[in-house]
């Protein structure tokens, strides 16, 4: 069993959809299920509307799940795990406040040391935790021994009791940490393997100890995904634009574009342009390197264009909305236009009606002319004719032709062009 668990906090960023591609991947090779929970235990942070948004945004890329858990409904069992691990002495009430902790936190800093929890409160007596009238949490007792993991990408990994402390489970509002909720989520809903980026490698000893804890013998497998850098070679932030998946939709980038380049982001294929189907047959997690993987917009907008050439033609004319058949026009302008926001703006500006402030002249010469032109099948047989037609020559022919066709100055070579653009012609002159 895999699962994507993103929080509805804010945008969903690259990161997050390659770690739910990944998931959903490796759950169709081996035929097992895939989870989406929404993790939304943090009530001051959620933003409403976001969880039907991750969920439509899966949608659009072809992600589906069979399972679909909330979190905070778990809350229940979280609470009632919490008291078992204290019930057992396995936890213990804490009443250190935060000020209390940040002095030693200070202190530890003025002394170099990396700050531990000194165990202040875990050998109470339970009449003395009874007795105590202050706000407390719930903290699991550090593990004995070292905690280690089996990870796909990292191999093995083992972290040393010091490494996982004395943490909280519990809050003084009585709901769960994060690796608490995840760890008790993860158990309940037979999870056996976990995709998910590398800044939670530091979580992951903290939620197998949780879960060592509670008498969970089954192995989950974790395979964590080096960063995303930018183009600077820094880690790429949430606040900056491109990060974002419903920015990169708006800006024109098809969804099966963005699967391609996540997929293809430090990783080993066996070609360049292909589909999230086409990667179920060859897809290995195991091969996925090590190392940070920049992110690169001019790689992605060059896949972009390999995937609106793969559109059904009847597909782009709906996207591209002008009642004409323009798709093989449209695949034709790919090689100035990346994204379909582009392609639109491109068509809409053969399509609509031209500015003739330059060759003004010229041009409604050639208009005149090309409105009943019985057009030939090459470009060299319809320059000559048309040359001949309008008497005009040089600069004066060919830049004036190129503003009627498409309303710009600069563009393809006409003769690249014309066979796309002829049916079109005699209707261009009379726009």
């Amino acid at each position: 069993m895999y699962r994507f668990a993103p929080s509805p906090t804010g945008d969903m960023h690259i990161g997050n959809l390659r770690a739910a591609i990944f998931n959903y991947i490796c759950s169709k090779q081996d035929k097992s299920g895939f989870v989406l929970r929404i993790e939304d235990t943090d009530k001051i942070r959620n933003i409403e509307g976001k969880d039907e948004e991750i969920k439509e945004l899966l949608k659009l890329f072809g992600i589906s799940w069979q399972y679909l858990y909330i979190q905070s409904e778990n809350l229940n069992f979280h609470q009632k795990m919490a008291l078992k691990l204290v019930s057992e002495k396995k936890a213990f009430a804490c009443f250190c406040t935060e000020e209390e902790l940040n002095q030693k936190k200070e202190l530890a800093k003025k002394n170099n040391q990396p700050y531990r929890y000194d165990g202040a409160c875990e050998k109470l007596k339970d009449i003395d935790v009874l007795n105590c009238n202050k706000p407390f949490v719930i903290r699991l007792k550090k593990p004995q021994n070292n905690i280690g993991f089996k990870d796909l990408i990292k191999g093995n990994l083992d972290f040393k009791p010091d490494d996982i402390d004395s943490f909280v489970i519990l809050r003084t509002d009585k709901t769960p940490t994060y690796n608490f909720a995840c760890a008790v989520d993860d158990m309940l809903e037979n999870i056996t393997c976990i995709i998910r980026g590398e800044d939670h490698v530091s979580n992951t000893p903290k939620q197998e100890h949780i879960r060592k804890s509670l008498n969970y013998e089954k192995e989950i497998i974790y395979a964590h995904l080096p960063i995303i850098l930018n183009e600077n070679g820094v880690k790429m932030s949430k606040r900056e634009a491109h990060s974002s998946v419903k920015w990169l939709l708006e800006y024109g980038i098809l969804p099966d574009a963005i699967i391609n380049y996540l997929i293809l982001l430090g990783n080993k294929t066996p070609c360049e342009i292909f589909t999230l189907e086409e990667a179920f047959t060859w897809f290995d997690i195991k091969k996925i390197s090590k190392s940070p993987a920049r992110f690169d917009l001019k790689k992605l907008l060059q896949i972009n264009r390999e995937h609106i050439k793969r559109i059904p033609n009847t597909k782009l004319n709906e996207i591209l909305d002008l009642n004409k058949d323009i798709a093989e026009l449209a695949k034709f302008y790919t090689q100035e236009s990346s994204t379909l926001v582009e392609l639109k703006d491109k068509m809409k500006a053969i399509f609509s009606a031209k500015d003739y402030k330059d060759f003004k002249e010229e041009c409604l010469i050639l208009k005149e002319n090309l409105k009943n032109f019985n057009l030939p099948q090459n470009y060299e047989d319809f320059k000559e004719e048309l040359i001949k037609r309008t008497n005009l020559k040089g600069k004066k022919f060919f830049m004036p032709l190129r503003i009627v066709l498409t309303g710009n100055v600069h563009g393809p070579e006409l003769s690249d062009l014309y066979i796309y653009i002829r049916p079109f012609i005699n209707d261009l002159a009379r726009i």
